[in-house]
């Protein structure tokens, strides 16, 4: 009988992001849309998921830099409203909510007469960010080490495996549920578990604390000796 094949090691890795300016600016809403339709993906990254890696001195109001932009610098709560609730998470790619940001923005020209400029120093900047990844040197070799990992994972860590993951070719996944399945059934309904979590509209730290209860719920013995 054929040996099963050997499975590597989870390598935990942290993670920061570095904002890089593409030089891009709009101070209305028509060149709002015009810049959305040729920045490069790493602006929706940045201006999506940055906000979770960025300090924060309180509770923002909208989890993406577009709504809040339109908010309170071009005032219009109505177009802020629709693109407050748009989830990234649930677009197959960058391009598909490039386009679904794009139309919602013509509908509201469409809709409105008179066009709201910005005052120069409220501009909308289109930053990119560059993820820039450090190995902790830490190694996981059995699923149920997961358990006692993350709930002492940085946030950083917590960014890297689950969200920065799934934009990553090929499998487009969170690292936890790709390395689960290199055990085969046995931990599936784990992985669907995992797959149920929308990570956007919550904070990293309640990220962590969900994937910790879910891991502790299913290794409650602990990890095999």
């Amino acid at each position: 009988m054929a040996a099963k094949p050997r499975i590597e090691p989870f390598a935990v890795k942290d993670c920061a992001l570095a904002a890089i300016s593409t030089g891009r600016r709009a101070q209305n809403l028509r060149e709002l849309r015009d810049h959305l339709q040729a920045v490069p993906v790493g602006c929706f990254h940045y201006h999506f998921w940055g906000g979770l890696l960025r300090p924060r001195f309180d509770d923002p109001e909208y989890n993406n830099d577009f709504a809040s932009w339109v908010r309170h610098a071009l005032h219009d709560a109505r177009l802020a409203e629709r693109l407050g609730i748009l989830d990234p998470a649930e677009y197959a790619d960058v391009e598909q909510l490039r386009r679904e940001l794009v139309d919602i923005i013509e509908q509201r020209l469409d809709e409105t007469e008179f066009l709201a400029w910005a005052r120069r120093n409220q501009q909308f900047h289109f930053v990119r960010a560059q993820t820039v990844v450090f190995d902790t040197r830490k190694r996981l070799t059995h699923p149920a080490e997961l358990a006692d990992a993350v709930p002492a994972l940085s946030l950083g860590s917590i960014y890297y495996h689950f969200i920065d993951a799934r934009r990553r070719a090929p499998q487009g996944v969170d690292d936890f549920r790709a390395w689960l399945d290199h055990f085969g059934d046995e931990f599936r309904d784990l992985r669907d578990q995992i797959m149920a979590i929308d990570p956007y509209f919550i904070t990293l730290r309640e990220l962590r604390e969900r994937l910790a209860t879910l891991f502790r719920r299913q290794f409650s013995a602990g990890a095999p000796s």
